[in-house]
């Protein structure tokens, strides 16, 4: 019994004694902080699908060579637009660069007296496409740039008597141009973004010929707004530490 009092005796001495070093042990060990993070960063690379709507106004000027010679005067066609553009956009730093093709449906209608004859002038785009590269700069999900390249313009252009309001001749026309244009884009949600859009389509002067009738020069311009909705494939932001 006296044995077993004193072994109980020297633990508690040993327990006693450890107690300070295992204490000053836990107190010693250094308090590490997580690592902050840094606000995401918006990614604009990737494939991306969209829709855009707006409106336009197409200048055209026809100039009659036969069997007239003269200004016949000009319009402006103007209307809606509705369409869908599809491309891709790969980002280095701050610069964004980017290849696009867009198709439209579009109802930009006008048409003016002529000049030369009792007869009045029509011109209708009923759609477009633009093929165009893009670069441009970004702040975060905030993009701006500016796009050029290819235009092709479909453009029904008519002639009518003033005296009965029948049509006298009629020429389908697709013709080929450039364009110019400039944008903002706005990353609001994973995946999407929104923005507006300003296009200018430059047409060279095309004799256009109404069979039987008469035949024009005609010079034509487009000036467009449009509003863009846009989905992207892939990861939207990469988050920085």
């Amino acid at each position: 019994m006296n044995k077993n009092l004193l072994l109980a005796a020297v633990s508690l001495v040993a327990i006693s004694a450890t107690a300070p070093a295992l204490a000053a042990d836990l107190a010693a060990r250094p308090y590490t902080k997580a690592p902050a993070m840094i606000a995401a960063v918006y990614d604009w690379s990737g494939f991306y699908i969209g829709i855009n709507g707006g409106g336009a106004s197409a200048h055209s000027s026809w100039d009659q060579t036969v069997p007239l010679v003269g200004g016949e005067g000009s319009h402006n066609a103007t209307g809606g637009t509705v369409g869908g553009q599809v491309g891709y956009r790969w980002q280095a730093g701050q610069w964004v660069f980017g290849l696009e093709g867009q198709g439209n449906w579009a109802d930009f209608t006008g048409d003016n007296t002529s000049a030369l004859l009792a007869q009045r002038n029509r011109t209708k785009i009923d759609s477009f496409g633009l093929i165009t590269g893009q670069v441009g700069y970004a702040w975060n999900n905030v993009l701006v740039y500016a796009k050029g390249g290819a235009a092709v313009v479909g453009v029904k252009n008519e002639v009518f008597s003033t005296a009965t309001g029948g049509l006298l001749g009629s020429n389908n026309d697709t013709r080929w141009g450039g364009t110019v244009g400039a944008g903002l884009e706005v990353g609001f949600a994973p995946n999407w973004s929104v923005g507006v859009e300003y296009n200018h389509i430059f047409l060279s002067d095309k004799d256009v010929t109404f069979a039987g009738l008469q035949t024009d020069r005609i010079k034509q311009d487009v000036d467009m707004g449009l509003v863009r909705l846009n989905y992207k494939f892939g990861g939207p932001i990469l988050a920085k530490y």
